[in-house]
């Protein structure tokens, strides 16, 4: 005799809602396939690999999988294929706004191939660096070192652990995310000499920074090029307070116009001398480096060079995907790429130098 085929009221419940009434396993792999007509090997492409089947099978694939309330274990699906679908993403310092769109940037790529990011922190400390780097690998396909405090050894050899991509950063033998600087800086300084300004201070930064040491050699070879001088205060600390700290110094070296290493040192340094009584920027301008959220705040507003920090993030993710995939055996996927180029933003903070 056979079965009853019609739906009882419970055969009609998604297969996560019965496990968790009568105790059983919740949807599969195998439910999913059952319920969009395709196999299971297919299913799995699907959900681990975006973008690598037909979009409309695709799409059947993830309305089954809502429709039963599937959700994606990453840790199981690890132990068979070995990935995790996760990237460890590490900041110097998660407080400084110039991560903000960094972040988000590799946010939005990660989640189009279906990972996650873990985020952790240095405090600007190549110590906590590389405590975070060793906690965090086990858990990652891959980690992105964002403005990175290590040593090139030290990077050298964690990427001889997990494929590794920096940003900020050049590394000889691993691949790194690094915009044009060069375009801005010139920016920079024909606008300060249009100004007037022949004196010119760089704000420096922390000592173990490569773009800290790259902005000043770039500054270095450019400035006396165009008549100017130039002279490196610090360095200092890449905050507000590090900033301000250096308002001394800068008086006592005579300039008249000043490029800070970041944005936070600018505005530290602009509220420093407004505090004094040095009007900015009647006395002294000020440029900034990479147009954070907020530089714009400040009164007056600060001029900056604008570093493309969101498509940073951005491509430093999918260079990850590449390394990722072609670790795999899949075919080398390159997308068309935009230009990663600095650009001078003016605002209220660069004016005529005083004589």
């Amino acid at each position: 005799m056979e079965a009853d085929s019609t739906p009882d009221a419970e055969s009609t419940l998604p297969v996560s809602t019965r496990g968790a009434r009568r105790g059983r396993p919740a949807a599969t792999i195998y439910d999913i396939a059952k319920l969009a007509g395709v196999n299971p090997s297919t299913v799995s492409r699907a959900l681990s690999k975006p973008g690598r089947i037909n979009v409309k099978t695709e799409e059947r694939i993830h309305a089954a999988a809502k429709e039963l309330n599937y959700r994606l274990n990453p840790m199981a699906r690890a132990l068979p294929t070995g990935r995790t679908n996760s990237l460890g993403l590490l900041l110097a310092d998660i407080t400084n706004p110039m991560f903000f769109n960094v972040v988000r940037g590799a946010e939005s790529a990660a989640s189009k191939r279906g990972y996650t990011l873990l985020l952790a922190e240095s405090q600007e400390s190549s110590e906590r660096e590389a405590a975070a780097a060793e906690r965090l690998s086990p858990s990652v396909d891959g980690l992105v070192l964002v403005t990175s405090r290590l040593s090139d050894e030290e990077i050298v050899e964690l990427a001889d652990q997990r494929p590794l991509v920096v940003i900020n950063r050049k590394v000889h033998g691993i691949p790194g995310i690094v915009p044009e600087i060069g375009p801005g800086i010139e920016q920079a300084l024909a606008h300060l000499g249009a100004l007037g300004h022949t004196a010119i201070g760089f704000v420096s930064g922390p000592v173990n920074s490569w773009m800290n040491r790259a902005r000043w050699a770039e500054l270095l070879e450019r400035a006396p090029a165009l008549g100017m001088t130039i002279v490196e205060i610090g360095p200092g600390k890449p905050t507000l307070d590090g900033g301000a700290a250096t308002l001394a110094r800068v008086v006592a070296s005579g300039v008249t116009a000043v490029l800070a290493y970041n944005d936070l040192m600018a505005i530290g340094l602009m509220r420093a001398a407004q505090e004094s009584g040095i009007d900015v920027p009647g006395k002294l301008s000020i440029i900034g480096f990479d147009d954070i959220f907020g530089s714009d705040f400040t009164s007056p507003q600060l001029s900056t060079v604008r570093t493309p920090l969101g498509a940073i993030g951005d491509r430093a993710v999918r260079l990850m995907m590449q390394l990722l995939d072609e670790d795999a055996g899949a075919p080398p996927h390159r997308d068309a790429e935009v230009a990663l180029v600095t650009e001078l933003v003016v605002r209220g903070s660069t004016g005529p130098a005083a004589h």
